[in-house]
């Protein structure tokens, strides 16, 4: 035998043993007892839908969002569907996976965005976020997404047994994002950043006007005004403050600190504070 024939030859071969062991060894896995892939069988969906609602009511939720995981696998397009994902919302909501919980309202919303349960999703959503809140020196987005939520149900469901409740969550969103500022504005105006403070504090006045931190805001702008040698804006935020929180104690300490500077609280028509006043807040002249 040539060898160069030999060398082909035994190429060739190799090849077609790599292949037959190959065969070999996928039969092998049925012919010899190995694992097999095993199809799942497929359950009525009334069934599925049915051990579901059971589950859900002894409150065994892990096992009901199995089973409505099945379901929606199972049956993509049965009668069962909408309500199913409803569960699924609400199972998340109960076993604290807020994440989840919030996953499944955006599909619901997308899926059945005219259905009447809509106020109830953005409920759960609202207080999945609301459940996830951090305190005001952290990031705030869960309180921006939170008033997002409630946003919706107050202006487009305000007749939903869940809007009164939204309203009242939606201020203490507000009162965390005003919270987020103050606490950066003083760490700005600790630092003698006057000017980034005084952007912080606005921002409350501004946008933040019924929040628990408007009093600190407005005596915290005639502190960084003062600081910055801006007396006509100082003495506009102390007229305001003291206008709208005659007894409050940062007030007193406010007219203190315009006091020592030979001035008092006035509003002066040309400080920008005063012209972005909103009437709401607006202090009468002097």
């Amino acid at each position: 035998m040539k060898f160069e024939a030999l060398a082909v030859n035994t190429g060739r071969a190799a090849r077609f043993v790599a292949v037959g062991g190959l065969l070999v060894v996928l039969a092998g896995c049925d012919l010899f007892g190995g694992t097999k892939i095993k199809e799942e069988p497929i359950v009525p969906p009334d069934t599925l839908y049915n051990a579901a609602i059971a589950d859900m009511d002894a409150q065994n939720y892990n096992t009901a969002l199995s089973t409505l995981k099945t379901l929606e696998s199972q049956h993509p397009y049965s009668q069962y569907n909408e309500k199913a994902k409803l569960m699924q919302v609400f199972a998340d909501f109960q076993l604290q996976h807020y994440p989840d919980a919030i996953l499944a309202a955006d599909q619901y919303t997308a899926l059945f965005p005219a259905s009447e349960n809509m106020p109830y999703v953005l409920y759960l959503k609202g207080m999945s976020y609301f459940n996830q809140l951090t305190d005001i020196t952290r990031d705030q987005q869960n309180s921006q997404n939170m008033i997002d939520a409630f946003t919706q149900i107050v202006q487009t469901y305000p007749k939903s047994p869940y809007a009164k409740d939204a309203a009242a969550k939606l201020k203490i969103g507000y009162d965390q994002l005003a919270g987020k500022d103050m606490s950066v504005g003083r760490y700005y105006e600790g630092n003698g950043q006057y000017a980034a403070a005084i952007g912080r504090f606005r921002d409350v006045v501004d946008n933040y006007q019924t929040s628990s931190q408007i009093e600190e805001a407005l005596y915290r702008l005639t502190e960084a005004n003062l600081a910055l040698g801006l007396v006509s804006e100082a003495q506009t935020a102390a007229a305001v403050l003291g206008h709208n929180y005659p007894a409050s104690s940062w007030y007193q300490s406010a007219y203190q600190l315009l006091q020592k500077q030979g001035v008092s609280p006035k509003v002066n028509p040309g400080s920008t504070l005063a012209t972005a006043l909103n009437p709401k807040t607006k202090a009468k002249t002097s």
